[in-house]
């Protein structure tokens, strides 16, 4: 079904119940189903229509979610943009998908307006918070005066074939492509998240991720299908203050990413089971580092801890069950349910446990493509083993062992060849890690008129007396020699994406400027 329907059942089953806590607001699904359905009847009486976009500009926040629902009400097509994208990215995807309207905030409205005077869809609506109904002039409106009095459903004509969002792609290599998805989609992923998870309507999620990144974006819509309730925090900065939210709130569940992991687990005042509440932590983006794996168990021992792989493309790939952590903490499991996922060679061909190959993924979550880019899409749906599904050829390298669980590899793109020999940054990475004293690290190749490429490391370290040389020394201890580093320089921090991912294209830029 159309996945605006899940507010709407919400709403019914639990009309008092909060459905999202940020900072001083608090609001019910009675709320947020009865302003989404305002909002959707304003944008419909201002054009928009079935299969329209509309970019929601903003920051994590609950007029995020009443955006969203009130776009797939009205019939149209919602894509968040980060709040920290520049107006010439924001001038692109305006030109990329033309939306018909722009919802935003007060203190990012300069942005959109230098973005659509760069760009050449002119006509778009912007509505705004914050602004008073004197800026109605010039196609901006306010957002808050959208709110008001009550409305009838829009009757769109829309079905579950229909686009729902566009996800937007970071950009870190070229630019961002949009991924389109289906209602349908979303709902089998979402679907099967919440299956594995053994998520409930009592589930209180706690998500500092960005709303446009699908990682946290899930968060919101899982919840509402649900009717659980999220609590929707701007950042993870200052996480003491994050853990009084948390156990206030009573969270039962936390989405982690590795640079969240890197940030507590210093913290000196935590002891075991400090969030007595907490049933589940969560960890995509990349993997995490088998010491924090352990020590993240040791601080959260009722919670269980589940490393997950995915991409925009199709949202989640695989899941390892807790259970199997202990045994194999290196993996990121097996195919989510409902889903296929095949490790094949350059013919397509599945290749036997323990080879390295392309991870292919098959199901009703994979996406229908790129929006306005033919060519990348069919260089990512191409036939795969099973001919009755849709298939997203990954880019990404894997390996799989005789019990059917999964290993990333890398990168395709990010391997880095040196001395005539492959070496996979994450192998490397996964060492300097195991180092006592290595908080965080990441690993390119740099040009090298010798070797080719030259394996480097960027690492930030809890001991400011560690050396390279000491590194160096306990890479050696732990790998082949054409997979030591040869360069290893300390940053008081790694680059990273706006969606908090680890940059490795950045860093190798600041590797390249200290050597």
């Amino acid at each position: 079904m159309r996945f605006e329907r899940f507010l709407d059942e919400s709403a019914t089953r639990f009309a008092s119940k909060v459905a999202i806590v940020a900072e001083t607001v608090r609001m019910t699904y009675r709320e947020l189903e009865a302003l989404a359905q305002q909002l959707a009847n304003v944008l419909f009486e201002r054009g928009v229509r079935r299969g329209d976009r509309v970019l929601v500009f903003m920051d994590n926040c609950p007029e995020v979610a009443v955006s969203i629902f009130g776009i797939l009400k009205a019939g149209g097509v919602f894509t968040v943009i980060n709040s920290s994208t520049k107006a010439s990215k924001l001038a692109y995807i305006i030109d990329d998908c033309q939306p018909a309207a722009i919802l935003t905030i007060g203190r990012l409205l300069p942005v959109v307006r230098e973005a659509l005077e760069a760009a050449s869809n002119s006509a778009t609506l912007v509505l705004s918070t914050g602004i008073g109904e004197e800026a109605i002039t010039h196609q901006i409106g306010s957002f808050e005066a959208c709110l008001s009095g009550a409305s009838d459903p829009v009757q769109h004509g829309g079905t579950a074939d229909d686009l729902a969002m566009l996800v937007y792609t970071s950009g870190s290599t070229g630019r961002p492509k949009g991924v389109m998805m289906t209602h349908r989609n979303v709902e089998a992923a979402s679907g099967s998240i919440i299956s594995y998870l053994e998520n409930t309507p009592d589930d209180v999620i706690f998500n500092v991720l960005p709303l446009a990144f699908d990682y946290g974006l899930y968060q919101l819509l899982m919840s509402v299908r649900l009717g659980a309730t999220l609590v929707l925090e701007k950042s993870f900065a200052f996480p003491a203050a994050m853990f009084d939210v948390m156990r206030r709130e009573k969270v039962t569940g936390l989405p982690l990413v590795p640079t969240m992991a890197a940030v507590i687990l210093p913290m000196r005042n935590l002891a075991p089971g400090f969030l007595p509440t907490l049933r589940y932590m969560t960890n995509t983006a990349a993997a995490l580092p088998v010491d924090h794996i352990d020590r993240l168990r040791r601080l959260f021992p009722n919670a269980s801890l589940f490393s997950m792989y995915g991409l925009t493309e199709c949202k989640r790939c695989t899941y390892l069950p807790p259970s199997e952590l202990a045994r194999r903490p290196d993996s990121v499991g097996i195919p989510i349910p409902g889903t296929q996922a095949f490790v094949v060679d350059g013919e397509g061909q599945i290749v036997a446990p323990g080879e390295t190959g392309e991870l292919v993924i098959q199901g009703p979550h994979v996406m229908q493509g790129y929006w306005r880019d033919d060519e990348a899409t069919a260089r990512a749906l191409r036939p795969g083993p099973n001919p009755d599904l849709p298939a997203l050829h990954t880019g990404d390298l894997f390996r799989q062992d005789e019990q059917g669980f999964l290993y990333f590899v890398g990168r395709r793109d990010d391997m880095i060849k040196t001395r005539g020999e492959k070496v996979a940054p994450k192998e490397v990475e996964a060492v300097l890690h195991a180092h006592p004293s290595v908080v965080e690290a990441v690993v390119a190749g740099m040009a090298d008129p010798v070797l080719g490429q030259a394996v480097s490391a960027l690492v930030v370290s809890r001991d400011r007396h560690l050396t390279a040389k000491e590194l160096i020394r306990h890479c050696q201890l732990n790998l082949e020699d054409f997979m030591v580093p040869k360069y290893l320089t300390f940053a008081e921090s790694l680059p990273k994406t706006d969606t908090g991912k680890v940059s490795r294209k950045l860093a190798a830029e600041l590797l390249e400027t200290t050597r």
